[in-house]
């Protein structure tokens, strides 16, 4: 199967649908990985690092040459839509509640979408579960956000000049980003409640 990894277009997008691990693993189970030239620019990833852990890179053309699904982070643009081969697969953050035109689309240019926020949140498919893991990502960035606004010391600080009291952080929730974000809050040393 080839698999064709596209660069994010949406603004503002710095994700990337495939690191290096990610490729080793699927060139392992003999698939064919073809990433986009630049597309793991923007997550720090260079295109020699794909090269090292099996995938080809190229032009979007080229890598779309015979694609049998497209893995992608954000829903394509129509524009770019248009580019995909007819009958392949897409894999990607779909919105398709909120993208209901855009779910026509893929079926009017001959596209079998997988909207990656219906994967089930069971067990065994933690491993596809991304909004598990981008709310993961979302809890630690808040704490991480919120100190450099905050702009003071966050765990306790004894001086020869005096002692700062340690910052208090509330997480409100305490769902996956709220868990978290309790975590994170506690290893800068705040003192933490949700």
């Amino acid at each position: 199967m080839k698999i064709a990894v596209l660069k994010e277009r949406r603004f503002n997008e710095t994700r990337v649908a495939a690191t290096p691990d990610t490729v080793k693993k699927l060139a392992a189970l003999k698939h064919t990985v073809a990433i986009e030239t630049g597309a793991g620019m923007t997550a720090g990833i260079r295109d020699e690092d794909y090269i090292s852990a099996g995938a080809t890179i190229g032009s979007a053309s080229d890598v779309l040459g015979g694609a049998d699904i497209v893995f992608k982070v954000r829903a394509p643009y129509a524009a770019e839509l248009a580019t995909y081969p007819k009958g392949a697969g897409l894999a990607a953050l779909l919105e398709p509640y909120a993208a209901k035109a855009e779910a026509a689309g893929y079926a009017a240019a001959g596209i079998t979408a997988i909207a990656m926020e219906f994967v089930p949140r069971i067990t065994r498919a933690q491993s596809m579960d991304v909004l598990s893991s981008q709310s993961n990502l979302a809890g630690y960035k808040a704490v991480i956000d919120a100190a450099a606004y905050y702009g003071r010391a966050i765990p306790m600080m004894m001086t020869a000049a005096g002692t700062i009291a340690p910052a208090r952080i509330f997480v409100m929730g305490a769902g996956v980003a709220g868990l978290q974000a309790l975590a994170t809050a506690r290893r800068l040393g705040a003192i933490v409640s949700a």
